[in-house]
């Protein structure tokens, strides 16, 4: 166990290019899982160059210098490996899970992929993956029902020019104008050893990882200049509730609504994320005591709450609702907003709060049972908060909070100045 809680050994070292290992050895079965995060994601895009981070995660499967294109997953997948990537607004990560044999040829792909992307970008395989991005949207966001919620919520939330204004998916407009030259200029700009975190975790010892580390991403040159994100932690009131209705193709009346919250790695942050386990986490949550076993005007299969963790501005915490057939859009609001209203003036009781902190638990140790989890865990502590063993704080945390902290937060956000509404009605509805 780590000395500060961590329930694994952490060892961790910096190359001299900034590079940052972070290696939890675990002998348990002959597996390692590789986790490169990078501090960049939507919130670093500055207006006119929104998705760019988002389209490097399909760029970095496309071919390095000493990778063709389409290459890293078939060696990945050829050595009974699996392999991702996502992207959000605080970042981006790529990772590997590999038999602990074929670690180098994990580490030694991460690294030729960082060092040696922009050498073999060329126009055609940015024009193609352009195209694969638009498809995407398409398919996720543009032709699915509700399927572009995310992308209205945010730029109700935070004003224009706030880092999480805008989602990752981005503008096509922006991804069409910029030029190749353009793209290489972000990758060279971000996607650097002193703008990441490698993290290693399963059957191998650190000294293995530090020396395979130093071997395959040593001799990349650090980057000095690298601009930070705006600052979003203190955007403009809200002055809500802020109201948007979009009448479109969807199967039923659904409502969204958002609050700011605090930002992800807080004790504030931690007490939302009972709050919204305590209203919308299955059978038991408040939200479906109410609108779907009570009143019976919400649909149980889409109706929940839950924080979404960013950590660099008030983080959002979302509620969803979807009306029963014949229930009207009023009625199902006026619903929703009530016990949003009842919770804010009345609290919650001990039996909701400790029925969430047992589902966190679960969520918790579900998460890190896997070696990937504990990866990307570690990961994303050591990139946001400069520390891997602060992982260990995350689930005391959500045990540390009483009734009593969840009524003083909830009375706090679930005003209605701090409220966003986001209604779908379908055609023909009004």
């Amino acid at each position: 166990m780590s000395p500060n809680g961590y329930p694994w050994p952490i060892e961790t070292t910096r190359l001299d290019n900034g590079l940052r290992v972070v290696v939890s050895p675990d002998s348990s079965v002959p597996v390692v899982a590789v986790n490169l995060w990078y501090d960049v994601g939507s919130r670093h895009e500055p207006t006119g160059r929104t998705g760019f981070a988002h389209l490097f995660e399909h760029l970095m499967f496309e071919g390095s210098v000493n990778v063709a294109k389409t290459e890293h997953m078939k060696l990945v997948q050829g050595a009974g490996g699996s392999l991702n990537a996502t992207t959000n607004p605080d970042r981006t990560n790529y990772f590997e899970t590999v038999p602990a044999e074929h670690l180098a040829l994990a580490l030694w792909l991460e690294a030729d992929r960082m060092g040696g992307l922009v050498p073999a970008l060329t126009q055609e395989t940015l024009d193609n993956q352009r195209e694969v991005v638009k498809n995407e949207r398409r398919q996720r966001y543009d032709n699915v029902p509700y399927g572009d919620a995310w992308l209205r919520l945010l730029p109700l939330l935070y004003p224009v020019g706030h880092p999480y204004h805008h989602a990752t998916i981005g503008s096509m407009d922006d991804l069409n104008a910029a030029d190749l030259a353009t793209f290489q200029a972000f990758h060279q700009m971000y996607y650097a050893p002193n703008n990441a975190v490698l993290t290693v975790v399963g059957d191998t010892d650190a000294d293995e990882v530090f020396s395979l580390a130093d071997k395959y991403f040593g001799g990349i040159a650090t980057r000095e200049d690298i601009p930070p994100a705006p600052d979003g932690h203190h955007p403009a009131p809200l002055d809500g509730p802020v109201t948007e209705t979009v009448t479109a193709e969807v199967p039923g009346i659904r409502h969204y609504v958002a609050y700011r919250t605090q930002p992800f790695g807080t004790p504030a942050y931690d007490v939302t994320t009972v709050l919204g386990t305590v209203l919308g986490s299955g059978r038991g949550s408040r939200l479906y005591q109410r609108l779907a076993d009570g009143a019976r005007i919400a649909q149980p299969d889409y109706l929940g709450a839950y924080g979404v963790d960013l950590a660099h501005a008030p983080a959002p915490l979302i509620i969803t609702a979807t009306a029963q057939p014949e229930v009207t859009a009023e009625r199902l609001a006026d619903g929703l907003i009530g016990v949003l209203d009842e919770v804010a003036r009345d609290g919650v009781t001990d039996v909701e709060v400790d029925r969430a902190k047992a589902l966190l638990t679960t969520a918790w140790w579900r998460q890190v049972a896997t070696f990937e989890g504990r990866a990307d865990l570690l990961g994303r502590y050591t990139t946001q908060f400069g520390d891997p063993a602060r992982a260990a704080q995350r689930l005391p945390g959500w045990l540390s909070v009483t009734a009593e902290t969840v009524n003083d937060e909830a009375a706090r956000l679930l005003r209605a100045d701090n409220r966003v509404q986001l209604s779908y009605l379908p055609e023909g509805d009004k």
